[in-house]
């Protein structure tokens, strides 16, 4: 029995009856492990670059507040164009005349001919005050 039990051809034939067991799913665990070793080399190097980025947006703070200051001095520049353009429309009355009537008082005499000379000679008065203007602007 001695002799049986240690025979070399029956060592080799439980080995290969034990190798045929445990190969399959050892081979299968192993490509488990190394799929897995893969996602998670993947995993790493998206925390080692989401950790860069937060470095990165913390050494942002003088950006932003560069960033902040000049969105504020454009609204401040904004308003002030805007308040200068409302100013100059309610100081710019819309014509000569209008400004030029207004200053005189005198009760002239109803003449025709003279009433179409005023109006005309008012029209081109306007027209050269607004040609004047729109040049210096």
């Amino acid at each position: 029995m001695h002799i049986v039990a240690n025979e070399p051809s029956l060592a080799f034939y439980r080995l290969q009856e034990h190798v045929r067991k445990a190969l399959n799913p050892m081979v299968d665990r192993r490509a488990d492990v190394e799929k897995l070793h893969v996602e998670l080399q993947g995993r790493c190097y998206d925390m080692e670059y989401a950790a860069g980025a937060i470095k990165t947006i913390k050494n942002a703070d003088e950006t932003f507040d560069n960033i902040r200051e000049n969105l504020k001095n454009a609204i401040f520049l904004k308003q002030q164009l805007k308040y200068e353009e409302s100013r100059k429309k309610k100081t710019n009355p819309s014509s000569v005349y209008k400004r030029l009537s207004a200053h005189i008082t005198l009760d002239l005499p109803e003449l025709p001919e003279l009433s179409d000379v005023v109006r005309e000679t008012a029209n081109r008065v306007e027209s050269i005050m607004n040609k004047a203007t729109h040049s210096n602007v």
